[in-house]
């Protein structure tokens, strides 16, 4: 099984605009509305590549209840920790003329110390049966900054492989409990190194050398469009993805983290894992719904995915 981990889970809305003029009333010519967060996303697609999937985390109100019967719809198990307050909104203006994509993320609900304290009971007994444990996005209000750390060593304790995608201090914090993997973005990357990735150069593997210092095994950076850049027990690889045309690229992290997880389940061969991996986070890429994928995309994609052992 994959648990998913979402701390601030939430409902996704997408709408579509034909322009998005500032100070304006603007009429949506097409709205979507998913369960979401990044954690949710890692599950919804981890289920559509066929995997069992139970989705956690905190989830709170109406907007909680309305999460928990989505993922119900698609046969997706939850165990959420509820929380006072509601789960956060968050909506993604797709500007069809510009081909921009402008997003409002609210805050979301204050977690208390109780409810932490009990998500972290949750997460022992999830890992406990539960093969790839992935923890992923923000964390609301009243959680504390050291939290991942504390949670991916509970469930590396319990036996589950661990998989980390977060940002800023709580990622920073996470990494010294060892995760498995961790996927920062170029800028994350820059962030954590203190300058910019020579991704295709020949400092690449001794900066994602001291981002897996810890005791990562795998350290991905994700290049956008370009792919990413691996470091996998010491071995360093290119991923490199075939040029598509876009329609939402909201997600495709998510996505890419999904492929991973699933793959990695399954005991693939770190070549596959990072194949499935970028073929998952493509094919997001042609969906209009965040965190969302067509199976017969993902396997088109794989065939024209490279992943290349990098000599620098």
């Amino acid at each position: 099984m994959i648990t998913t981990v979402t701390m601030n889970a939430a409902i996704d809305k997408t709408y579509y605009v034909p322009r998005f003029p500032l100070g304006k009333v603007t009429r949506v010519s097409g709205m979507i509305a998913d369960a979401g967060g990044k954690g949710i996303n890692v599950a919804r697609v981890a289920s559509l590549l066929g995997a069992q999937v139970t989705a956690s985390g905190f989830a709170g109100g109406s907007n909680g209840r309305f999460i928990e019967s989505e993922l119900a719809k698609l046969g997706i198990a939850h165990d959420f920790v509820h929380v006072e307050g509601e789960s956060r909104l968050c909506l993604n203006i797709m500007d069809e003329e510009a081909g921009t994509s402008t997003e409002l993320l609210e805050p979301g609900p204050t977690v208390p110390q109780e409810q932490y304290e009990q998500l972290k009971m949750t997460v022992k007994q999830l890992a406990g049966r539960s093969r790839v444990l992935c923890f992923s996005g923000s964390m609301p209000a009243g959680v504390p900054v050291e939290s991942y750390a504390e949670l991916v060593a509970i469930a590396r304790q319990a036996g589950a492989t661990v998989l980390l995608d977060a940002s800023g201090e709580a990622l920073v914090r996470g990494i010294t409990a060892a995760p498995f993997m961790i996927k920062p973005n170029e800028d994350e990357a820059a962030v954590l190194l203190g300058g910019p990735l020579d991704a295709g150069g020949s400092e690449c593997r001794q900066q994602l050398a001291r981002l897996a210092a810890a005791g990562i095994a795998c350290v991905i950076v994700s290049l956008g469009a370009d792919g990413a850049v691996a470091l996998w027990d010491n071995r360093l690889y290119r991923i490199r993805v075939p040029r598509i045309s876009a329609v939402n690229t909201v997600g495709s992290g998510d996505a890419f983290t999904a492929g991973f997880a699933v793959a990695l389940a399954e005991g693939r061969a770190p070549e596959e894992c990072l194949r499935l991996a970028a073929a998952a986070g493509s094919a997001n890429a042609l969906q209009r719904r965040a965190g969302w994928i067509d199976v017969s995309d993902v396997r088109s994609l794989a065939e024209q995915i490279a992943v290349e052992p990098m000599s620098v």
